[in-house]
């Protein structure tokens, strides 16, 4: 049986407000995060992602009563993260109310806390984000909201990653964030046939074409959007029924 491609918006936050920006820079004001949580599971998304994307770098806390609020409104998964360090932090992002956390920094310093998230809630709550820019030959991946660079091979890192017991991989790729030049085929494909657990495609996204490009050449098991869904350039529906016609098996409503 073939698994349905699942289409997630991303809500990242900087303190109670979405904000979002290009290449991890500028960033503009997109909104509540509650009214669009609420839009986007009236609209048919298939899982919501809600990360503060600032945590790690600014050293606090993530946001734990915004998760709540979102999840109030969500009859669909939620993933969440932002500054987890510690099997405490995982614990309290899901007691507020998400279904998977994402971990990035801290797991990249200590790949260690993949092994304890996932002996403590199940690798399929551990969803490791890798935030990949091309360096030369290769993608490396970089830390602290994409600020500080690891000199890691983001492939490599995937790998292990999974390896250590993360179920979902959450590729961004830095170059293409927000600039709506389509997904980088080249990295998704790239990490998607070295690892055996789901990757979500992030960074690029534009027209539906991108969206079928990165499913049938990326080979990703899922695609997440930000600015075109939070400035209704792509509706959710439209973007569905599309990828059916194309043969991508995705979830109707």
């Amino acid at each position: 049986m073939t698994l349905a491609r699942r289409i997630i918006p991303c809500l990242d936050t900087d303190g109670e407000r979405v904000v979002k920006g290009v290449n991890f820079v500028n960033l503009r004001d997109a909104g509540d995060p509650a009214a669009l949580a609420a839009r986007y599971n009236q609209e048919g998304a298939d899982e919501l992602v809600v990360l503060d994307i600032a945590a790690s770098r600014d050293h606090r806390p993530t946001f734990l009563e915004t998760i709540r609020r979102v999840a109030a409104e969500l009859a669909i998964p939620l993933t969440a993260g932002g500054g987890v360090a510690t099997v405490d932090d995982g614990r309290a992002i899901l007691r507020a109310g998400a279904d998977k956390l994402t971990v990035n920094t801290a797991a990249l310093r200590r790949p260690a806390l993949l092994t304890e998230l996932a002996a403590e809630f199940g690798s399929q709550a551990v969803v490791l984000a890798i935030d990949a820019k091309r360096v030369g030959d290769r993608w490396e991946a970089f830390v602290r909201g994409g600020h500080d660079p690891t000199g890691c091979d983001a492939v490599a890192w995937a790998k292990e990653g999974a390896s250590c017991g993360a179920g979902e991989i959450l590729l961004t790729s830095m170059d293409r964030d927000g600039t709506r030049s389509g997904f980088d085929l080249a990295l998704t494909s790239a990490v998607s046939t070295s690892v055996s657990v789901p990757v979500i495609a992030s960074g690029g996204a534009d027209t539906p074409a991108d969206f079928l490009a990165v499913f049938v050449e990326g080979r990703a098991d899922a695609a997440l959007a930000a600015s075109i869904f939070h400035d209704a350039v792509q509706g959710l529906g439209e973007l569905k029924r599309f990828l059916a016609s194309k043969n991508v098996p995705v979830r109707l409503t």
